[in-house]
């Protein structure tokens, strides 16, 4: 029996996290998580992600209270939690990062930004290559990979050294990668609000939409 955790939230996960070394950083299990709630892919198993944060396989237990601590704290708790943002007023929004509008500073958000988009899209196909996705989620898809495109391009550039920036320069990218902050939210939460109505047709026997390929 899987125990929800003691209110500690996000701090706790976390630090469980941390504690068995998952490779997945805790912004993008966040995106990855709210991608398998949101997913019209009806198989998922709240388990096998969790599992596969790990490669598949948990991380040793010093005792079943311990498993049931970090499952508790993911599932129980963090999994549950996400699950409110299928509400229309209840959007979901990416990791706030106060970071310093340096290079280093650009560098480490756009690529938590890069990750957390990267996350989300993961957890909404799982294993599968092809998932029926409403239309309206299509275009929201086709946005957020636009988006995640220029995250990536603002990582490669800032990273590289060689090439020149003004102060200037950095404070209007600082600025540029709130307002893409932003897009990426409205696009995210489209596509989980037009999922949660794509689930509900399909539990009542509607027609199914065309598959997209990714």
């Amino acid at each position: 029996m899987i125990k929800a955790p003691t209110p500690n939230g996000d701090e706790q996960v976390h630090a469980l996290l941390t504690r068995y070394e998952c490779p997945v950083p805790f912004h993008e299990v966040r995106t990855r998580f709210l991608g398998n709630i949101a997913t019209p892919n009806m198989s998922i198993s709240p388990m096998k992600v969790v599992r596969d944060l790990w490669g598949g396989q948990l991380p040793e237990f010093e005792s079943i209270e311990a498993a049931n601590e970090l499952v508790g704290a993911l599932i129980g708790g963090l999994w549950n939690r996400l699950t409110a943002h299928q509400s229309r007023s209840s959007p979901f929004h990416l990791t706030r990062s106060h970071v310093a509008a340096t290079r280093e500073g650009l560098t480490s958000l756009a690529l938590i930004r890069r990750q957390e988009i990267d996350g989300f899209i993961e957890g909404l196909f799982g294993d599968e290559k092809m998932v029926d996705f409403p239309d309206r989620a299509n275009r929201a898809l086709n946005e957020l990979s636009q988006i995640r495109a220029m995250f990536a391009g603002v990582v490669e550039i800032t990273a590289d050294e060689s090439k020149p920036a003004t102060i200037d320069d950095i404070k209007a990218t600082h600025r540029h990668l709130r307002e893409m902050t932003r897009n990426a939210e409205h696009e995210i939460h489209a596509i989980v609000i037009a999922c949660r109505i794509a689930r509900k047709k399909m539990l009542a026997g509607s027609p199914t939409h065309k598959p997209t390929l990714h």
